[in-house]
């Protein structure tokens, strides 16, 4: 009987914990000293969250705190592509921090590439923004799921479905 095995590779920011993680951060700029009468904001918008403050300084000092409380909730800081700076209104400036949902085909094609050349036998299949990946054999799954975490990809990888 040889039934095969599979497992899906995934890239997504679990957004109840982001929630959790702007609201850890929105109550310490509140009770912070050195951001007394500040208007500093935290927004979440679709697949962006859009940062802003009175000047360059407090921003980052804004990405600094949402930075510790999402490492803090296991929320991978790869999966954020920050913006640039820009003015906004009242003399404030805002930031937008893009979160990556998804493997895009680029790295898709990165990780299919370490699949192929572990010569272990499994093969991967691109399906939409994530991979699926089939084997006969647990342990060259568990032994994918090893090298692609310790590979140097621009993303946060999550395996689910493991059949």
């Amino acid at each position: 009987m040889s039934s095969e095995s599979s497992f899906d590779i995934v890239s997504k920011m679990d957004m109840q914990e982001l929630s959790n993680a702007i609201n850890q951060a929105e109550r310490e700029i509140e009770t912070r000293f050195d951001f007394k009468d500040s208007k500093s904001s935290l927004k979440l918008d679709k697949d962006a969250l859009v940062i802003a403050s009175e000047d360059e300084y407090k921003l980052n000092a804004v990405i600094d705190i949402l930075q510790s409380k999402m490492v803090k909730r296991g929320l991978s800081l790869k999966n954020v592509d920050y913006g640039k700076i820009e003015p906004a209104s009242l003399g404030t400036v805002r930031q937008r921090l893009s979160l990556k949902q998804g493997i895009d085909q680029e790295n898709s094609k990165k990780i299919n590439i370490l699949i192929r050349d572990s010569k272990l036998k499994v093969k991967s299949q691109i399906q939409g923004d994530q991979i699926r990946v089939t084997g006969k054999s647990k342990n060259d799954l568990q032994a994918i799921m090893q090298l692609l975490r310790k590979a140097d990809l621009p993303l946060d990888l999550q395996f689910t479905n493991l059949k």
